[in-house]
């Protein structure tokens, strides 16, 4: 048997993209992209100099000592909760859980599975590691929505599960005091995403809080009743992309913006079965909400899981949040990765995604003739505290009042009451509210996932009709919001708040510069 020794001259490893190849920057050198195969190999070509038979040995090659080599966060996490030293890509690992999240679609369907696996008088392996909650179909007259609540009270009682987020009067959910709202928000505010840790849910946006620097991702029904029974699911290491963001953050863009482009750039199945880690001078420089929004739309490029390192912004949002101890991770210094691309954002302009995909990016200013039927505000996205007061900073620097009726749906019962308590900056100490209603808003409703994914036909700003509207949603799948024949635009909060104002899609810098 022979074997080649190679060696090695220059060669390129950087391709640039034609700015006409990428419509969201406003001029070139903006992006690049390179393979962990190609920066291996920079500065080098490959040419065979010898050709030789190998040296025999008679030595066990079990024997000869691992390689070191380093790990991204995503391996690292899942390493230690394996119980094992070192992983890579494409192993199949059982791994300890963490915390366990449900709600009140998949919720009935774990737990009856669960039931049927393990038999009617089993007990959950951990019952302060399963959180459920409350927050799809909620305010509804729907039977069969109003029904899964009760499965889940009725499950919680049983198993005597501790953060169960009950809602019983539907009538006003301000008599509720367990009642949190959309599950993502709710997880990060009542302390259960903590960096190292494994987190699962059964809703494929329980990426969101890979933002706290954790494994977080979605997974069915049957694995969740799984986990419920054992603490443990077998999952495959999936490859991590590198997200290099650098630049100071221009005023008029949001993280929505950032996500946007990067599913623009490679598309909805781009990072399929892939984690997507986020770094540089502008990640760092964002606040824990907008890295929630970063890591919350990872799934719409096909991602396995979103991470941001955890650092000193992590660790203060958690201070009043969590009691428990944790332990980040962070990639090593020579940790392989499958692709890396980069990105200048002070060259980026605000974006949306036309119908009917999250791909389909184009810049606001080039859709400024899309006349629009409505907007809507909301979602684990778009409806968090930051993303209303972002709205309200729009609507405050018009001074003008809406042309289409423009929907706002808190993420939880907090963000509800911080809309009608926290001033916003620059506004004289007026609230969200007060400026909402000047605006000539629709009251901000009570907080649920709402239209988002359409619900019951009763559904609070469900869209009934073919209408057109610009949402700070993640999917614009034909039907996503309700009529199978709307045509969503998802865009960030300021872009929502703009196009508001005018009635056609429009870029906020009319408003903001």
């Amino acid at each position: 048997m022979a074997s080649t020794a190679i060696s090695s001259a220059s060669t390129p490893f950087i391709h640039k993209i034609d700015v006409a190849a990428v419509p969201a920057f406003s001029s070139p050198s903006h992006f690049h992209i390179r393979s962990a195969a190609a920066a291996r190999t920079r500065n080098r070509s490959l040419r065979v100099v010898s050709v030789m038979a190998p040296a025999q040995t008679d030595r066990n090659p079990s024997n000869t000592g691992s390689v070191k080599t380093g790990m991204t966060v995503t391996e690292k996490i899942l390493a230690r909760a394996s119980q094992k030293s070192k992983l890579s890509p494409g192993e199949n690992v059982w791994v300890d859980v963490d915390v366990l999240m449900t709600h009140d679609v998949c919720g009935p369907g774990a737990f009856g599975t669960f039931k049927k696996e393990f038999g009617d008088n089993a007990k959950v392996w951990d019952r302060e590691k399963i959180v459920v909650i409350p927050d799809h179909y909620i305010f509804t007259s729907d039977e069969r929505a109003n029904r899964n609540v009760n499965i889940l009270r009725d499950y919680c009682k049983e198993q005597d599960i501790k953060y169960f987020y009950d809602i019983t009067d539907l009538g006003d959910f301000k008599a509720n005091p367990d009642y949190k709202g959309v599950c993502h928000v709710a997880l990060a505010q009542e302390g259960h995403c903590r960096p190292g840790e494994v987190l699962l849910g059964t809703d494929s946006h329980t990426c969101t809080a890979g933002a706290f620097g954790q494994f977080a991702t979605g997974i069915g029904n049957t694995d969740a009743g799984f986990v419920l029974g054992t603490g443990k699911i077998l999952l495959k290491v999936p490859p991590t992309l590198r997200f290099v963001m650098d630049g100071e953050m221009p005023d008029y863009l949001l993280a929505k913006d950032l996500i946007l482009q990067i599913i623009g750039e490679i598309s909805v199945a781009g990072a399929t079965y892939k984690s997507m880690e986020f770094v540089g001078s502008t990640v760092e420089s964002l606040s824990m909400e907008e890295r929630m929004t970063l890591c919350n739309m990872v799934v719409e490029a096909g991602g396995k899981n979103g991470v941001v390192p955890a650092d000193s912004t992590t660790h203060k949002y958690l201070e009043d949040k969590t009691s428990v101890p944790y332990e980040p991770v962070y990639s090593d210094a020579g940790a392989s990765f499958l692709f890396e691309y980069r990105f200048d954002i002070t060259k980026l302009e605000p974006l949306v995604a036309k119908p009917h995909s999250p791909d389909n990016r184009a810049l606001a200013r080039e859709c400024k003739d899309v006349k629009i039927d409505r907007v809507y505000i909301g979602s684990c996205t778009g409806g968090k505290t930051e993303d209303f007061l972002a709205a309200a900073r729009v609507f405050s620097a018009s001074g003008k009042k809406v042309k289409v009726p423009t929907f706002l749906v808190p993420a939880t019962q907090k963000v509800w009451v911080d809309l009608y308590t926290l001033p916003v900056p620059g506004a004289g100490g007026k609230t969200c509210s007060q400026i909402f209603q000047e605006a000539g808003c629709d009251t901000p409703t009570s907080p649920s996932c709402g239209a988002c994914l359409g619900g019951p036909r009763d559904t609070y700003a469900r869209m009934n009709e073919p209408k057109v509207c610009v949402s700070t949603t993640n999917r614009n799948f034909p039907g996503r919001m309700g009529h199978k024949e709307g045509q969503i635009y998802l865009a960030s909060p300021y872009t929502a708040a703009a196009s508001a104002l005018t009635g056609y899609v429009t870029d906020p810098r009319e408003f903001l510069m």
